[in-house]
């Protein structure tokens, strides 16, 4: 898989990499994510499958999880893949907790094992955001 950016080629190399960690018996759907921080450190998650489905783990937020652990806030780029026919994207709740931690112009790769690739922004994944500015009265 190439990509002309060599930065992005790299984040989509982490999520590749750590998407075969996956925890999927039950859907076998391996989904890895990667996200790149301003100071070019790279912070990865994969998505963990339980018995009792609600009590999954997204790939995006054990990454999110990863970067909060390792005490970093400034995101610049985000990464998925999937072995999906189209690109992956993240599912709602992981749009909320993307937006939590970027701004609305980082960009996010969504791509494929193919190398079928779709870039967008956060805000275009979450337009209308539920953010900070909605808390001013508290």
């Amino acid at each position: 898989m190439s990509h002309s950016d060599p930065a992005t080629a790299d984040l989509i190399a982490a999520a590749t990499a750590v998407r075969l960690n996956a925890h999927a018996p039950y859907s076998r759907f391996l989904v890895g994510a990667a996200i790149r921080m301003t100071d070019g450190s790279i912070h990865v998650g994969c998505n963990v499958e339980n018995v009792a489905y609600p009590e999954g783990t997204c790939a995006e937020a054990g990454a999110i999880a990863a970067m909060c652990a390792a005490g970093a806030r400034d995101v610049a780029a985000v990464a998925v893949i999937a072995d999906s026919p189209k690109p992956i994207s993240p599912c709602g709740g992981c749009r909320q907790k993307l937006a939590e931690f970027c701004g609305g112009d980082v960009p996010v790769t969504l791509t494929t094992l193919d190398g079928v690739t779709q870039e967008t922004t956060v805000a275009a994944l979450l337009p209308g955001a539920f953010d900070q500015a909605y808390m001013s009265k508290v």
